[in-house]
């Protein structure tokens, strides 16, 4: 039981629960979805010939239950060691106050082992599949917890783009985990197809606009917690400001075709892909610096962009899955990027 606890403090919900908790497991689904769509673009080019590559059904559902599960535990791994490190802050923001440890139903100690041991596991578990997988997923966790959580978080306003490169590995190691031993080479940059690093540049270009909306919505809780998030220390407007550059760069990175020559992408994912950014940057547009706080002191405008952000995320790649499934002569007259 951690000192933290008090009286008023819910029962504890049993141990499951509470490693199910300090996972985020709730968080960890949009990452995953964006590793699954990656596999399964991957495979439909490979059915179509774009890729010089037999797939079965069977390679691809294995390669997504290694993935599902290897990219869960490390993942929720580094959530969980973030739990640890983050031990004297989480119980002073309103957002991280009912975490298991400021609850006292785990302690930082047991954070910390539990989120290693189970990022190890499931980091390890790509190396089945594909070497490469395994690094990006090992690379994933070491950079969250290292560069991220323990430098970068409380010492720059930059923490969460630099910090982005972390999350926006999944699409990467979807992939890679579908293309197996088929990448021969021990250049870890290279998966065969530039499709993997336009995903990766969606997510990372995505997260500090998606971040930075929820800053803006809980405006002041990281500042008494002394974190240098862009708004505590630049403002509000300078927030946005940069919030809009990076949807400006989003929309050049999938409407603008000749960014990815050779990609096997039809001429129809520029349209949608361009549309749905447009939609979504139009939230970050709507965000008033001086709109008046609602009954809680956040800002009502800033929520509505970050709750869309994560529509957007989720649309972009189910909708490139959906592109992928078209037959390519059906999609002639549209022709590639």
């Amino acid at each position: 039981m951690s000192a933290l606890a008090d009286a008023s403090a819910p029962a504890h919900p049993g141990v499951l629960k509470v490693m199910m908790q300090l996972m985020k497991l709730r968080v960890i689904v949009l990452l995953q979805i964006t590793a699954l769509c990656a596999i399964l673009v991957h495979d439909t080019f490979a059915r179509y010939g774009v890729m010089d590559l037999e797939r079965t059904w069977t390679d691809t559902l294995a390669a997504m239950l290694i993935t599902v599960v290897g990219g869960t535990l490390s993942a929720g791994g580094s959530n969980a060691i973030n739990m640890w490190y983050d031990a004297d802050i989480d119980p002073h923001m309103r957002r991280t106050m009912n975490r298991p440890v400021p609850l006292g139903h785990a302690t930082p100690r047991f954070a910390l082992l539990f989120g290693s041991f189970i990022a190890v596991v499931g980091s390890a578990l790509f190396l089945f599949i594909s070497v490469k997988a395994a690094f990006w997923s090992a690379f994933s966790v070491l950079f969250y917890v290292l560069v991220y959580s323990m430098w970068l978080k409380r010492r720059t306003p930059q923490n969460i783009v630099i910090g982005g490169l972390a999350g926006s590995t999944p699409p990467l190691i979807g992939w890679a985990a579908a293309a197996g031993d088929s990448i021969a080479g021990w250049n870890m940059l290279d998966l065969g197809s530039p499709v993997p690093w336009m995903l990766f540049f969606l997510i990372f270009l995505w997260t500090p606009p998606h971040f930075w909306a929820l800053a803006l919505y809980r405006s002041g809780e990281y500042g008494k917690v002394n974190i240098p998030m862009m708004n505590e220390v630049k403002g509000a407007e300078h927030t946005l400001f940069q919030s809009k550059i990076y949807c400006v760069l989003l929309l050049l990175l999938g409407s603008v075709p000749w960014f990815w020559p050779d990609s096997g992408l039809p001429l129809l994912w520029a349209f949608v892909s361009g549309g749905l950014t447009l939609w979504y940057a139009a939230s970050v547009w709507a965000i008033d610096p001086d709109e008046p706080f609602d009954e809680n002191g956040r800002m009502p405008k800033a929520a509505k962009s970050f709750l869309r952000s994560l529509f957007y995320l989720g649309w972009m790649f189910l909708s490139l899955v959906i592109i992928s499934l078209i037959p390519p002569s059906w999609l002639g007259l549209l022709g590639p990027l």
